[in-house]
């Protein structure tokens, strides 16, 4: 009882400046109405699209559910890295860089009190997204079996661990690292993750080899092909643990043995990160108040930036300057790229072993769908690096806010600046992803251009939206910038976002109605005339323009307010 004291102790200060920042006393119901009315548009395109999909593909006989399992424990994979790099990264800054610790290791709190209240800090910053995203897929799986209200009961306790046990991991392996390096030389630290987390990758990839699901013709008949579906893909993961525990209860026939692995590992490697806490925490907090020298040399890629800027006036060119030198001085931040890199890399895999060219068996009409899948889906990362990169942008002025607005500079110039420096990189990012997946998967040219020029506005987009969210839920007290999308306003961000962008791929759909049924079996295949595709791209940048002019107006409004205040 009194471990638990200590952490309900430890995590309060938490708790209550979450509360505070969220809503004000005078304004909690109404930010709460906010959150459900965004929330409202964002989940059910993502529920009720997967319920289409997965009640079509459990129609198909033999085959069907047994690749809505696969879809599942191959999503849970992708998960299950995203949350061991996010921890990883996420713990060097709560068990090492947070500003209260030298205060809270003066007081006779005891260390394991300390290892879970930080385990379960790290744990919330680095998984909220994802539970974001398995909240609604969930509930779709549980739709389109035919369950009950008891299978949120039983995805909460498969989730629970799955969350539980790379968070650990990550914990652990970060503890082993600052052990070898002092925690503020995260350039090695980092460095090391990110050599680790490509060798992994690459491994993973090897192993599971997720092409032979998507070609039966590379199996001698249908018999093999069914076998490797029936077969787990990964038995030693935690993430084909909980597919089975999940899967199991769609269909009613559970196996305790899941549920055991998944409890026992999670138990088993808190218990044994405790033991590491224990035994090295005190010298590796020690080593983690070193610091390295951080020089910021005039590189020949700095000089040419500022050469580029230079057209834009030395106050405008100084602003971006600025916000550019935060980013890459704080490794928190620039850290973060890692993860992007990862993403970036599994996605177009996954695009690649798609057999979608001539002579395959997946028909052009599937192709066309994957088209819009790859909008949703190139979208959703979008949205999720504008929460991690832009939405933090204002907060990181911090205490030094107030030099901005005591000097002659318009908040219009402020608001500018970030804007750029988020909208140019992201938007560049979206269109080298884009043309390598479109170039991949062999789009036509008309559909070639419609995807550059929706990811164009999609990307303008977003930044604006993180932008203005970041303004009116700023998090200046904050301790570490990977933390603060996880505040009221990235959530609130994150769903508006994923329904602004599930609107468009959905009247994308309806605009280009006509094209994708000439692809059905027995009608005439045609190419998408040009008022098909102006009406798509008229729909997407009206979206575009509707969610990110008024929301930087907004914003810009809310600045000079403060400006006055």
């Amino acid at each position: 009882m009194k471990v638990v004291r200590e952490i309900l102790l430890l995590l309060g200060p938490k708790w209550r400046s979450a509360r505070r920042r969220g809503a004000g006393a005078r304004g909690r119901a109404g930010r709460a109405l906010l959150l459900l009315g965004v929330g409202a548009a964002a989940w059910p395109f993502v529920y009720f699209t997967l319920v289409r999909f997965l009640t079509v593909l459990r129609g198909v006989e033999d085959v069907g559910p047994l690749l809505a399992s696969r879809l599942l424990a191959l999503g849970l994979l992708i998960f299950l890295g995203i949350l061991l790099l996010s921890n990883v990264i996420a713990a060097l800054s709560s068990f090492f860089l947070a500003r209260d610790l030298p205060a809270i290791r003066t007081t006779p709190v005891d260390g394991l009190s300390l290892y879970l209240a930080r385990l379960s800090e790290t744990m919330i910053s680095s998984s909220w997204m994802v539970v974001l995203l398995l909240v609604p897929a969930l509930a779709a799986y549980g739709r389109a079996y035919g369950t009950g209200p008891g299978f949120a009961f039983v995805a909460t306790a498969s989730v629970v661990p799955f969350l539980v046990i790379p968070a650990a991991v990550g914990s652990a392996l970060t503890l082993l690292l600052v052990r070898i390096f002092p925690a503020r030389r995260s350039r090695d630290i980092l460095a090391v993750i990110g050599i680790g987390s490509a060798a992994i990758l690459v491994l993973v990839l090897r192993v599971l080899r997720p092409e032979r699901l998507v070609d039966p013709e590379s199996y001698r008949n249908l018999v093999d092909f069914l076998e490797t579906l029936r077969g787990p893909s990964s038995t030693w993961l935690p993430s084909q643990w909980t597919a089975d525990a999940l899967v199991g209860a769609l269909e009613g026939s559970s196996d305790p043995l899941t549920w055991l692995l998944l409890w026992t590992t999670a138990a088993g490697l808190t218990t044994l990160g405790a033991m590491l806490h224990q035994r090295l925490y005190a010298i590796c907090f020690t080593r983690a108040q070193e610091g390295d020298e951080n020089r910021l040399t005039r590189t020949a890629g700095w000089r040419g930036l500022e050469w580029l800027l230079a057209p834009l006036g030395i106050r405008r060119r100084e602003l971006i300057l600025k916000d550019v030198r935060s980013f890459f001085r704080d490794p928190t931040q620039w850290s973060q790229l890692i993860i992007l890199a990862v993403l970036v890399v599994v996605y177009v895999y996954n695009m690649r072993a798609l057999p979608l060219g001539t002579g395959t068996t997946i028909s052009g009409y599937l192709t066309t769908l994957v088209l819009f899948l790859n909008l949703a889906l190139t979208g959703f990362v979008l949205a999720a690096i504008a929460a991690r990169f832009v939405f933090p942008a204002f907060s990181l002025e911090g205490r030094t806010l107030w030099l901005l607005r005591s000097s002659p500079v318009p908040a219009s110039e402020i608001l500018a600046s970030k804007f750029w420096t988020g909208a140019i990189p992201l938007t560049g990012m979206a269109l080298i992803l884009t043309v390598t997946t479109n170039l991949v998967l062999g789009v036509p040219r008309a559909l070639f251009l419609l995807s550059l020029g929706s990811i164009l506005c999609l990307s303008l987009a977003f930044t604006a939206q993180a932008l203005a969210w970041g303004v009116f839920y700023p998090e200046f007290e904050s301790e570490n910038a990977a933390q603060i999308p996880t505040s009221i306003g990235g959530l609130l961000f994150m769903l508006g976002a994923l329904g602004s962008l599930g609107f468009v791929v959905v009247a994308q759909g309806w605009a280009l109605r006509g094209y994708l049924a000439s692809g059905l079996p027995g009608r005439v295949p045609r190419v998408a005339t040009l008022e098909e595709i102006g009406l798509a791209f008229g729909i997407t940048l009206g979206v575009a323009l509707l969610t990110g002019v008024p929301a930087m107006k907004a914003a810009e409004q809310r600045v000079r307010i403060g400006e006055r205040s």
